[in-house]
């Protein structure tokens, strides 16, 4: 099973957090089943009616990856994104 796609990499969901500075910001962070690389992907919550689905895999092109420095968050990310592989569809909502 591949991580490339002809549309980039596929990345997996493995965090979510809401912003310290805006409080109507969610962060998405999305990793490579190693955990080595990750994708950030912010978004505003500006109303109800403003639904956008937040899918289990995104593709990500390479450029806008970034690496993993941290061994123990490399772990983490490459074990959340490997869990979210095998029981996910990349399409599945989250």
């Amino acid at each position: 099973m591949s991580n490339q796609s002809e549309d980039g990499v596929r990345v997996w969901l493995v965090e979510r957090t809401y912003s310290d500075d805006e409080q109507n910001l969610i962060i998405l962070t999305y990793a490579t089943p190693d955990g080595e690389q990750y994708y950030r992907k912010e978004r505003a919550l500006t109303s109800f009616t403003d639904v956008r689905d937040t899918t289990a895999a995104v593709d990500a092109e390479l450029d806008n990856l970034g690496m993993v420095d941290e061994p123990d968050l490399q772990e983490q990310y490459a074990a959340e994104a490997q869990r979210m592989q095998e029981v996910h569809d990349p399409d599945d909502v989250i």
